[in-house]
């Protein structure tokens, strides 16, 4: 095996991963009921993911403000409609869509 064909796998693997975890994160946010009332590119009940990491771009403290959103719920920052609750996702699963939310 050459430095190319290794260099190569390499990248594939990486590209793999990387749109393995954008799937994975769309899949949590389907699972979790989030898609019902937000869409990646469009606004929907609430705003789209896509909205919501612009907004948030460069806020370092955003990924954790997020993640308590998605499980405590909130109000008031995208309109009048508030965001439920929703308890039954995990503190890891919460984080996990936060930051899938901010990398769109």
């Amino acid at each position: 095996m050459n430095v190319k064909t290794v260099a190569l796998g390499t990248a594939l693997g990486f590209a793999l991963l990387a749109g393995g975890a954008a799937y994975a994160g769309e899949e949590l946010a389907q699972q979790k009921g989030c898609l019902a009332c937000h869409k990646v590119d469009m606004k929907i009940v609430g705003p789209s993911f896509k909205d919501i990491a612009a907004k948030y771009k460069g806020d370092d403290s955003a990924p954790a403000m997020l993640a308590t959103k998605v499980r405590e719920g909130g109000s008031g920052n995208w309109g009048q409609v508030p965001m439920p609750a929703n308890p039954a996702v995990s503190e890891d699963d919460a984080k996990a869509l936060a930051e899938w939310v901010l990398a769109q």
